[in-house]
This record gives C-alpha cells, structure tokens and sequence, in this order.
C-alpha cells in the first residue's frame, strides 16, 4: 500500500479546528446502559476542507472493526450509527442523541464545539474531538463531558521556542496576527522562552493584511529568531519580513502559517526557516489499514486522533462494564492514563491496542492506552497532556520537507 502524505491544506485548517472540556468526570456511575455500544462521528466540514471528513470516518470505522474483532463490548459488536455530514453540527448532534449514541466523536472545527457538547452533554453523552485545537474550549462548560485526543494550540507554544533555543538563538521576538490565536499562542511562546532562558524582545501583531509595521518593528528589535504567529495574514507577514530584511533562517512558523508558498514568496524568502505542525504522519501500517477500508483515501489528517477516541470510548465501557454515555465520561481518565484518576502516582505501562488494553482491565481497573497517535493521558479539563509535534524546514523554493520530532506536555 502506498504511503499517504499529511495534507499540507489539512494543516492550515487546524487553526479553525480546536477544543477541550470542562471538569472531566471521574465519579463512580450506575450502569444504565442497553448493552450496545454505539459511536455517532460528527463531520462538519464542507467546502475547501471537506477532505476532512474521509480520514475520520475510515478510522472510526477501522477502530470499530478492531475492537469488534477483539470480542466487541461485552461479547456483543459495537456499532457506527450513521453520518449525515451534510447536516449542520447542532442537527448531527440531535440525530446522534436521538439515534441512542452512547458517544460521539468529533466534531473537527473548533467553533463548532460548544453547539455539539450543549446538545450532548445535556443527554449525558461524551463527545470526544479528535481535531479541536482552541485553548479556550479547556474550560468549555459540558459537565465533564468533552474530551480532544488533539492537542490545544498553545501546546506548540514550548516547541517554537525550543526551536530557536536549538539554532542558537539567544533573543526572539514574536510577530502574531490579532485574534484568540495569536494573542494565546504568542504569550505560551514568551512564556516558554523566558524559561529557557531566552531573552524576548519587543514583539507586534497586526491584522491580517496590513503586517508592514509590525515587521518593521520586529526586524528593528534585531532578535536573532523571529516567531510568526498567523493565519491567513501569514503570507503578508513573510512578504513583509523580508521586505524589513528578516532572512529565512532567522523565522520560525506556528502551525497556522504553516504552507507551501513556493512562487508566491520571491525566491529564497523562507530558505532556512521551521515551521511546526501537530502530530506526527501515521506509520505505514495504520495507513494501510485505513486504505483497506477505503483505498480511495487521499489524506490521513486526524485519521489517528480519530481510532484513538472510539478505542478510549470502547475501553471505557469495558472498564465500567456499561456502555451508557455516564458511564464511558466517567471512565476515560483511567483508560487513559491520565493524572486525574482516583488512583494517583504514576501511570501504568502503555498498552497499544483495545484487545491489549481490554487483558490489562482484567488485573488492574487503571491502564494506560497509548494508541496511534501517541500518549493521551486525558487531564482534568479532557485535555491530552503529552503532544507530538512535526518539525519541517523550508527550503529555497519555500516549500517545507519533514526535518524533525517534538514533544511537547504538561502535568494534569
């Protein structure tokens, strides 16, 4: 099978794809459930994006049919309800609800996440996002019933400043477009380099389009690395750096100007510069798995963020032996790994797979499901607290080829 590429378009839209939950619930629930577990998929994204929508949907389906073929829950299959991605994300939750979802997955923009969790939280329904990116949904309002496998964007905030610690810098400003983004992710990367001992320099932000003060200000505090925090002004700001006499080398991007620019920049703009972008590219055999559910799959974004929320989900439910929605919310800290359980200390060793995991449930009720995406260890908020990150370096032509790993965590 062929190896598919990270969508360089999948990148850019994880800006608009961001998320996390309220005070994720550990408490004990009575068992309610029916005795099926069933898994509703959000897919709310339709234009330009809407390439979004096969990844997640093949890898909800492989992770089903995994788990499935490991026994089920409880003996019985485990069953995908079905997905209407030409509804809005309110009327796909309804359905879901309606439908008897035991949990759902998604939904993939940031923006679309409070609708989903008010209509699923008020039905007890977990909803899991494996593609919400926005710092503020930490403290979405759901109950404890909204989780992300997707790191929030400040997460790369460490990373863009180890960045340029490694290149040896030892002063960085930051240039941030306005907006939630920006102005979040531009104080996590102040923050960070002043613990590793950088010194941060005056910064600027600007609104998109109109950049060329702010990178004039920038070029004039004469930093030795320049962070970039932008979205769709991305492309102004890099004209406008060079145009101040920023070399490449000297620019580090956040995932949202992330790009290939290529001839859109003149020659040379951006040779030298990094750029970070959340995950990591799934391994050849996962990806073939998702091509042997759909071989006409183009993309594998959140593809793994995706097979890890139903396999937490499913893990869940076994762990309560219930497969209603209380039940599994109640039980995704543990499975996971994370920090907020009832059993503090350290986590246990990671299993890799639902059939591996669901054998670990039979001697311990805590275990620590490390699945295709990495290491999850769910927080207090439903937040993920250890993130990878990919590493890519641009060259004369301004377009980026993979250059290196990040890790980037916090404790829960």
């Amino acid at each position: 099978m062929p190896v598919l590429a990270l969508s360089l378009g999948a990148v850019l839209s994880l800006g608009a794809c961001a998320g996390t939950g309220g005070n994720a619930r550990v408490e004990p629930a009575e068992a309610s459930g029916d005795g099926v577990l069933r898994v509703g998929v959000i897919l709310d994204n339709s234009g330009d994006n809407a390439f979004l929508n096969a990844p997640q949907l093949a890898a909800a389906k492989l992770a089903i049919q995994d788990i499935n073929a490991a026994g089920g829950h409880k003996g019985r299959p485990v069953e995908l309800l079905p997905v209407h991605q030409d509804q809005d994300t309110a009327k796909q939750a309804s359905d879901a609800a309606a439908a008897k979802a035991d949990v759902v997955i998604g939904p993939t923009d940031s923006s679309h996440a409070p609708a989903a969790a008010d209509i699923l939280s008020r039905a007890h329904i977990p909803l899991i996002s494996p593609a919400n990116t926005a710092a503020g949904l930490s403290g979405l309002a759901s109950g404890g019933y909204y989780f992300r496998t997707a790191a929030a964007d400040v997460a790369q905030g460490p990373v863009l400043a180890k960045l340029a610690k490694d290149a040896g810098a030892a002063t960085i400003s930051v240039l941030y477009q306005e907006g939630s983004y920006g102005k979040d992710l531009s104080g996590a990367v102040s923050e960070a380099a002043k613990g590793a001992g950088l010194t941060v320099l005056p910064g600027a932000r600007f609104k998109a389009g109109a950049a060329a003060e702010a990178a004039r200000s920038a070029s004039k505090a004469k930093p030795d690395a320049v962070v970039v925090i932008a979205r769709e002004g991305a492309r102004d700001a890099l004209v406008e750096l060079n145009s101040a006499g920023v070399a490449g080398s000297r620019i580090i991007l956040s995932d949202g100007a992330f790009a290939r620019y290529g001839s859109g920049l003149a020659p040379g703009t951006l040779e030298g510069a990094r750029a970070v972008v959340p995950g990591q590219l799934p391994g050849a055999a996962f990806q073939a798995k998702l091509l042997a559910v759909d071989p006409a799959l183009k993309d594998v974004s959140f593809a793994a963020e995706t097979y890890d929320a139903v396999t937490l989900a499913a893990l869940a439910a076994a762990r309560a032996q219930d497969d209603a929605g209380r039940s599994i919310a109640a039980n995704l800290v543990p499975v996971s790994g994370g920090t907020a359980s009832s059993g503090a200390g350290a986590p246990a060793a990671p299993c890799l797979s639902y059939k591996e995991c669901l054998g670990g449930l039979a001697g311990t009720p805590d275990i620590n499901y490390d699945g295709e995406s990495g290491p999850v260890a769910f927080d207090s908020n439903g937040d993920i607290t250890s993130a990878a990150f990919s590493v890519y370096t641009f060259g004369a032509d301004n377009n980026p080829s993979l250059s290196g790993r990040e890790t980037a965590g916090h404790s829960g």
